[in-house]
């Protein structure tokens, strides 16, 4: 139960208080004038004491939209006070693991939706944009459409490559980009997506290609940090050269 209380208020200080600070101070050239503090919390105590219920609750109220706030409040007061608890601390254990295990079971059901709706809109996807000019669909499902052609040399599944690229989502979201950091980034080939493996190699050094990558060659039904589960891939790549195996690795992107 420590833990728990714990975690709730070290999760508000820091995410609630720190991240939403600093994103306001980003974005706010003058920072309006601080409201007048109430006289009820004219105290140092009672600053903190507001500042940390305030932000324990900002910090939970996505998550927890439906908590009882009076019977929060009450546990709260009852703990404090060192008063026994209204429920046994075994009843406490056995009510938040039943409650861990319903959201647990409702974040399952929505992420197979999430799925499943997402496979159906690549299928879509992948259909339309097969039959644009121009797009050349392989046998394993990956779409290329030739941008430009280089007169290099094409890499090998087990060559170490450098490019540019940039990589978004079917709703123009933008999830990754060499461009944008201001760096090529170099990889082994065989390290990577199957779609990037794929592609690659059909591109002589100094091609652009676009690449429309179908879940099963990108990060399935899994995902991946701000890639969705069954997510069609689209890259702007750019073959910049083939390197030495020795040649240092700038950088895990599109693995």
């Amino acid at each position: 139960m420590k833990r728990l209380i714990l975690a709730c208020a070290i999760v508000g200080l820091s995410s609630a208080a720190l991240a939403d600070t600093g994103s306001a101070a980003a974005s706010t050239p003058a920072a309006a004038p601080a409201p007048a503090v109430p006289a009820a919390l004219s105290s140092n105590p009672a600053q903190v004491g507001y500042s940390i219920g305030f932000l324990t609750g900002k910090a939970n109220m996505q998550k927890l939209p439906d908590m009882d706030i009076e019977s929060y409040i009450s546990g709260f007061r009852d703990a404090y006070a060192g008063k026994p608890g209204a429920l046994t601390e075994e009843q406490m254990k056995s009510v938040l693991t039943d409650f861990q295990k319903k959201m647990a079971d409702a974040e399952a059901a929505k992420a197979k939706q999430e799925a499943s709706d997402n496979a159906a809109k690549s299928s879509a996807y992948l259909a339309q944009n097969g039959k644009k000019a121009g797009v050349t669909t392989t046998a394993s499902g990956l779409q290329y459409e030739v941008v430009s052609v280089g007169k290099g040399a094409k890499p090998k599944s087990t060559d170490k490559v450098k490019v540019n690229y940039e990589g978004r989502l079917i709703d123009g979201t933008l999830f990754d980009s060499s461009i944008q950091r201001g760096e090529p980034a170099s990889f082994e080939l065989d390290q990577v997506i199957a779609g990037w493996t794929e592609g690659l190699q059909l591109m002589p050094v100094g091609s652009k290609f676009k690449f429309t990558i179908p879940p099963s060659l990108g990060y399935g039904e899994q995902g991946a940090g701000p890639i969705p589960p069954n997510s069609v891939l689209v890259f702007d790549v750019e073959l910049l050269d083939i390197l030495k195996p020795d040649a240092p690795d700038d950088s895990k992107s599109a693995k």
